[in-house]
């Protein structure tokens, strides 16, 4: 043994009690914070994914079995023939527009059976393109579609939904209408209608679309072709309308018109690994899905001028008319970093929105992460929406519900009182669930309107750990929960009005002065309860209840 041995040997022996003192510290100090954890509620979040973990970066090749709190399709890759037309070989040429020669492959190819029709790298330009049966429009890697800012492109006005109202408009840069087995795929980008043009100048906009397309009108004679110089209303980037099977996969969006990827009528819809950036354009949305069912969503990543990823289901009567919900949804592992809100059901849902599970989500900088929008004359609402293993960071509102709008859209109806009369064009949200939900800081945890006649009903948060600077604000709610969680906040107020069955169960709270403060207003807030808190009820609280009986 070496005489440098023979001197660190007693140090080395020290050490290693040191090193097992400190193992034994740390093990105890766990132990103790994981018995505090259990008795406060809070908890630590495992199963919570980052934006490194997540969006459109991450795609993997298959398509995992989905585990959903309902029953989902077995979702497969969709398979096409082997044949394929490069658009070039049919005469198209860079920096000429080109629309009748994609076009004439897509039909020729559709014929014949289906394949792949293949947008080479470089610069194409196009007008309006529909696809057809069993064909896969595919953009190679670097791969550029450039949509024409023309009217005259997109004509005929063809059959299409505008925010929940059917009109015959321009429909979509990328339509389709009645067809099965069709896809879009590849490394490409593709580009919404160049500014400057006509399609951007003689849009709509100028009252909301309830106004100005009446419901009573049927739909042959709700014609805005853009004629003349007449009103249009803009194409969305990608919509099918009354397809099955659907594949989107990998591509990228860029400068919308409107909204982005846009199912409508759908059944059995797959998007994955698409990258949207729309941020800068007013009703910029990523992705609408429409009164659609068997919709699948994963690792895409939106950036986007308006809302992200968006639930929809009709507007008002025509919605009412139609009468088609957006029903069985799987929104997993996808990143939103920018937009109005990360995952929002609304604000156009007059055949319900149901059956919808997002779990393994990041929203980042979103105005609002989750988030719940409809309005008196628009019906419909939510039920049975599953929230679990999300996390956001910056947001603003971390959850909003908003069941009263602007008095610009709606006039009076956005003012609370009176109660209106309950009628098909009530909307109501039901039965909602979160679960691991971490919120790493927002401006707001949950700010809350609902409507006197149809309070928000049926809420369960478990499992939450919570950093904002605003807490809690809600109005017209029965029965909302919250357990194992720890809320840390820099203002102590919970305000409520007309809040009832409101229980707080096993929550640490952290706010200033661990002190919590709790003011309530309406003759119907009653049966709020603190149990197995801390602090363990609010200030001037006797009780950890509050035992006021709701109005009969």
């Amino acid at each position: 043994m070496s005489i440098l041995s023979l001197k660190r040997g007693p140090f080395v022996f020290k050490r290693g009690i040191i090193t097992f003192s400190l193992i034994v510290i740390c093990w105890l100090s766990l132990s103790a914070c994981h018995l505090h954890n259990k008795t406060s509620g809070a908890s630590v979040l495992e199963g919570v994914p980052d934006s490194t973990q997540v969006g459109a970066a991450h795609l993997p090749d298959s398509i995992a079995i989905i585990k959903a709190p309902f029953n989902m399709p077995d979702f497969k890759r969709p398979v096409f023939p082997s044949r394929t037309i490069d658009i070039r070989k049919s005469g198209a040429k860079q920096g000429v527009l080109a629309t009748a020669i994609i076009q004439h492959c897509i039909d020729q190819l559709s014929t014949q059976g289906g394949g792949t029709v293949l947008i080479p790298d470089g610069d194409w330009f196009t007008g309006r393109i529909s696809l057809k049966s069993n064909i896969n429009l595919h953009l190679s890697g670097d791969a550029r579609l450039h949509f024409s800012g023309d009217v005259k492109d997109y004509q005929p006005a063809v059959f299409t939904r505008s925010e929940g109202i059917e009109v015959i408009s321009l429909g979509a840069c990328i339509y389709a209408e009645g067809q099965d087995n069709i896809a879009i795929t590849g490394k490409g980008t593709i580009y919404g209608p160049k500014q400057g043009g006509t399609v951007r100048s003689q849009v709509m906009d100028s009252i909301v679309i309830e106004d100005f397309v009446s419901y009573k009108t049927p739909v042959k004679n709700r014609v805005y072709d853009g004629k003349n110089g007449g009103y249009i209303f803009l194409p969305m980037l990608i919509s099918p309308i009354n397809c099955t099977r659907v594949f989107i996969e990998g591509v990228s969006l860029e400068n919308t018109a409107f909204w982005n990827i846009v199912p409508i009528y759908c059944d059995h819809v797959i998007i994955r690994g698409v990258t949207v950036n729309s941020v800068g354009i007013p009703r910029g949305d990523g992705m609408d899905i429409s009164s659609s069912k068997n919709v699948l969503i994963e690792y895409c990543t939106l950036s986007c001028g308006d809302d992200c990823f968006t639930l929809k289901a009709g507007r008002g009567e025509d919605g009412l008319r139609v009468n088609i919900p957006t029903d069985h949804v799987v929104i997993r592992n996808c990143l939103a970093i920018k937009g109005h809100g990360g995952v929002t059901c609304g604000s156009e849902t007059a055949a319900m929105i149901k059956n919808v599970y997002v779990h393994n989500c990041v929203f980042e900088k979103t105005n609002v992460g989750i988030r719940f929008k409809t309005r008196r004359p628009r019906g419909g609402g939510g039920d049975s929406l599953y929230y679990e293993n999300i996390r956001m960071y910056q947001t603003g509102k971390a959850f909003q519900w908003d069941m009263l709008g602007s008095t610009v859209y709606v006039g009076d109806l956005a003012a609370r009182l009176p109660a209106r009369e309950i009628g098909p064009l009530t909307p109501a949200f039901k039965n909602i669930t979160f679960k691991n939900i971490q919120v790493d800081s927002a401006d707001w945890f949950i700010k809350l309107t609902a409507i006197p006649e149809s309070p928000l009903t049926n809420v369960t948060m478990d499992n939450m750990q919570i950093h904002t600077h605003n807490f809690f604000k809600a109005s017209d709610v029965d029965k909302f929960i919250i357990k194992n969680a720890a809320i840390s906040t820099k203002d102590s107020l919970i305000s409520l009005l007309d809040t009832r069955h409101l229980l707080f169960e096993n929550v640490q709270f952290k706010v200033p002065g661990d002190s919590l403060t709790v003011d309530i207003k309406g003759p119907k807030s009653a049966d709020i309860l603190f149990k197995n808190c801390e602090p363990d009820h609010p200030k001037g609280w006797k009780t950890s209840a509050y035992p006021v009986q709701a109005s009969k």
